[in-house]
């Protein structure tokens, strides 16, 4: 099935790959409502599931929280911040990982896996280090 492109779609596309963040539907819809006014939440968040769905884009539900949505299709693992949840890209090789090697463990019939590293990023490391120098 060939995903038809309607000005919606490309606009929200561009305005996500336009970021290179990971965004929520609703911190996209603040973006892509400067560029067309009478665009709904819902419009937003339904062209992101199509756009995800067709594999344009990723999508990213780390740690249970708010789904976000990566400009980056390809597959590459993410690093996520405790403290202001930003996520960015994380290339790494897994070398001697493979998906039939966890399946094997645990009687799956792996597909793929995804590995989430958490820790803080290096805004709010400085942010603690000069709050503790100020103190």
């Amino acid at each position: 099935m060939q995903l038809r492109m309607t000005n919606q779609r490309e606009i929200i596309l561009h305005e996500l790959i336009k970021s290179q963040r990971h965004l929520a539907a609703d911190e996209l819809y603040d973006i892509v409502k400067k560029v067309m006014p009478r665009i709904s939440l819902a419009t937003v968040y339904r062209n992101l599931e199509i756009l995800s769905g067709a594999g344009m884009i990723g999508k990213l539900e780390i740690s249970g929280r708010q789904k976000r949505f990566d400009y980056d299709a390809s597959e590459h693992d993410h690093i996520y911040c405790v403290v202001c949840h930003r996520i960015d890209n994380l290339e790494m090789v897994h070398k001697g990982l493979s998906a039939e090697e966890f399946g094997a463990v645990v009687g799956y019939s792996v597909t793929g896996y995804r590995l989430e590293i958490v820790g803080v990023c290096p805004e709010c490391q400085e942010k603690t280090e000069n709050k503790e120098k100020c103190s």
